[in-house]
């Protein structure tokens, strides 16, 4: 990890609805950066399960330096990540992982510790 970039906290707890992120209060869903980061709500962007995660919702995670972006599909699979946001994080170099939500949590924090990670993860479906 570059000596000038903060880690991005890591996830201590994952379960149905309920995540606990280091240096943060608990919540259902989370938008993560290097050097912190806050519950997702969705309204901010209009984020609906279809048609998914926009680019809206992954802008705040490059703006705070991430350069490898983990996208949580919910614990059942139902979050979408349409083409428009992977086309939008490919044209910045941006590389990218989406998982179901425990293995996007596993990888995310495996990348913490080593370099620039952003992540958006959703708890329920």
């Amino acid at each position: 990890m570059p000596d000038d970039i903060a880690p991005a906290p890591l996830i201590r707890s994952l379960s149905w609805g309920h995540m606990e992120v280091e240096g943060l209060a608990p919540g259902k869903d989370f938008k993560l950066f290097p050097g912190g980061g806050r519950e997702w709500d969705w309204s901010e962007t209009g984020t609906q399960h279809h048609p998914g995660i926009g680019t809206a919702d992954v802008a705040e995670l490059l703006d705070h330096g991430a350069r490898t972006i983990v996208l949580s599909r919910g614990m059942q699979l139902q979050l979408q990540v349409p083409d428009s946001t992977l086309a939008y994080l490919a044209e910045r170099d941006i590389r990218v992982h989406v998982a179901e939500t425990t293995e996007a949590v596993r990888i995310y924090n495996e990348l913490a510790a080593t370099e620039p990670v952003g992540g958006l993860f959703h708890s329920t479906c």
